[in-house]
């Protein structure tokens, strides 16, 4: 392949604050240059661009035209950087945050763009952690289960608020001119698709996972969606109507409008799209069964493959050729890893730690990660709930809170700190006994993104969970994973590949670290772990509503 000229794929990996793109030599999958871009507006929560319109708690939208501005000015900034001649990019590959969904008109104008609606929330694209259907995801999965829906059960029982369905019946509720004027709900990548190709699809990973869809079976039924909401009937059949593509199978062809403004040739291959944590498996070269791979960065996504399906408690779905053809996909999640850390940073570190960060040239995190690594297991005095933006595996209810209990007037930020990344390692080990339990087996842990970069942190990790985990240093590993997909979906004859077994085999695989337990650590953490599971109980699984009530009346 590629003897008389190199041959190079581009990934875009569009992420919560911002986009990514990447330049991949196809037959080593080396890195050759990346280049991020960060959203003008950013993840809105407080209020509307322009008018400053106050948005409700547990809102957070994002201005589509974001993404085509980091789209362009990353697709430059990497043939920039290393100076290939972009004709010798032979493919597109996209991945997304999910579920991020997009109202917009049958041409693919969002709703947000018309003056009709630019100050209407429901208008705007709804990110991924937008939480405040849950209510309505309350709704939905009780119904389900009364109508003893098979579908539910592929979802470990309950879908989650960040869904399709349930941010869909909020629109309506609250919205309805919106619902009615939305001739398309689409999600954030396949509209990229839609840009680039000039064709509506939709990627099987993305509908899978969160918009209840089955190879088999389809979309939930319209005789369901009628008794959940009359008006609801046609979300499927009309509102996200278009053919469905697993990813990485093309989608179309690059577009004169785009290649112009991407400064690619026009014509090449775009891959169907997928979501960032899974595109982030292949972006580590896994496509074998029984290796959780965790992705770990504001929240984390726990995904495993397997021959068989089995209908998991608890988790966030399992898809046929969810990740990889051939194999079915089990993801479950955190919905608050890096975000709680990052919160607590924000809001409850005095001053004067501030300064001592600035004085030692460090991060605010790498100093309490610094004065938290000195702590032994328990001895903080803490245990908490890592619930903080809501939970996404068990009990799978986006309307419960975080908690710390064992507060005293002698109780340190690096305290709080501790207690918080070992709540996030009793959540993954939740997830992965969970897994086992129901027998799917989990032979080896593999860990990636921007957590993994931290010791203190994965050394908590292992010593919680009682196994090694590997690390791989693959740093932009969605976008690499979304690079591996443009170039499968060129295929051999146009210097890609003709297949995932392929790619995955013939490239380079990435640098492991390996952490492993701490004999010691792992007994007392194990006493820990035993109280967090009835702290679970507990409060998540209803023998205590007070998470709801408080919620409630804040709204």
């Amino acid at each position: 392949m590629g003897q008389c000229m190199k041959r190079y794929s581009v990934g875009f990996d569009f992420g919560t604050e911002s986009a990514r793109a990447l330049l991949m030599d196809v037959e080593t999958a080396q890195i050759i240059a990346t280049t991020a871009y960060a959203y003008p507006h950013g993840v809105i929560d407080r209020s509307l661009p322009g008018s400053g319109k106050p948005l409700p708690p547990d809102w957070a939208l994002q201005d589509p035209f974001d993404w085509l501005e980091a789209m362009e000015e990353t697709a430059r900034g990497v043939i920039r950087q290393s100076k290939i001649d972009p004709v010798s990019v032979i493919g597109i590959g996209v991945d997304f945050t999910a579920c991020t969904i997009l109202p917009t008109t049958t041409d693919g104008t969002p709703l947000c763009c018309l003056d009709t609606y630019r100050e209407e929330p429901h208008a705007w694209a709804k990110l991924w952690k937008h939480h405040s259907a849950w209510s309505q995801c309350e709704r939905i999965n009780q119904l389900a289960a009364e109508r003893d829906e098979l579908w539910l059960k592929r979802y470990g029982g309950a879908i989650c608020s960040e869904w399709v369905m349930p941010k869909a019946l909020q629109m309506l509720e609250e919205s309805p001119l919106i619902y009615r004027d939305a001739e398309r709900i689409v999600e954030g990548s396949d509209w990229i698709i839609w840009q680039l190709t000039g064709d509506l699809v939709r990627n099987s990973c993305g509908a899978g996972y969160k918009a209840t869809w089955n190879k088999k079976d389809g979309f939930p039924s319209p005789e369901f969606l009628s008794a959940l909401h009359p008006a609801l009937v046609d979300l499927y059949t009309h509102k996200m109507a278009g053919a469905m593509v697993v990813p990485g199978n093309p989608a179309g062809k690059l577009n004169a409008k785009w290649s112009k403004r991407l400064g690619l040739p026009c014509g090449i291959s775009v891959a169907s799209a997928i979501i960032d944590a899974h595109s982030a498996v292949l972006g580590c070269r896994l496509a074998k069964p029984a290796t959780m791979f965790m992705i770990m960065g504001t929240s984390t996504c726990h995904m495993l493959m397997s021959e068989r399906e089995v209908l998991v408690p608890g988790i966030s779905g399992v898809v046929e050729d969810g990740i990889v053809p051939g194999l079915f996909g089990y993801e479950a999640g955190q919905a608050a890893v890096g975000d709680a850390l990052a919160w607590f940073v924000k809001n409850h570190i005095p001053p004067e730690y501030h300064d001592e960060a600035a004085r030692s040239g460090r991060s605010i995190h790498d100093l309490m990660s610094a004065k938290a690594s000195i702590l032994r297991p328990g001895q903080s005095g803490l245990l908490a709930l890592d619930w903080w933006n809501g939970n996404r595996s068990i009990p799978s209810d986006a309307s419960l809170s975080g908690m710390l209990i064992g507060y005293t007037l002698t109780t340190k930020p690096e305290d709080v700190y501790r207690a918080i990344v070992e709540s996030t390692a009793f959540g993954a080990r939740i997830i992965i006994e969970n897994f086992i339990h129901s027998g799917v087996p989990v032979r080896d842990i593999m860990a990636g993104g921007g957590l993994t970069k931290n010791q203190f942190v994965m050394q908590v990790y292992a010593d919680v969970i009682g196994r090694d985990i590997t690390v791989t240093t693959e740093q932009h590993a969605s976008a690499l994973g979304a690079a591996i997909l443009g170039a499968i979906s060129a295929g051999k004859s146009k210097g890609g590949y003709d297949s995932h077994t392929e790619a995955l085999v013939s490239v380079t695989a990435p640098v492991l670290q390996v952490y492993r337990p701490i004999a010691g650590n792992v007994e007392i953490y194990n006493k820990l772990y035993a109280e967090y599971k009835r702290l679970t109980e507990y409060f998540g699984h209803g023998k205590n509503d007070v998470m709801k009530l408080l919620r409630s009346l804040r709204e």
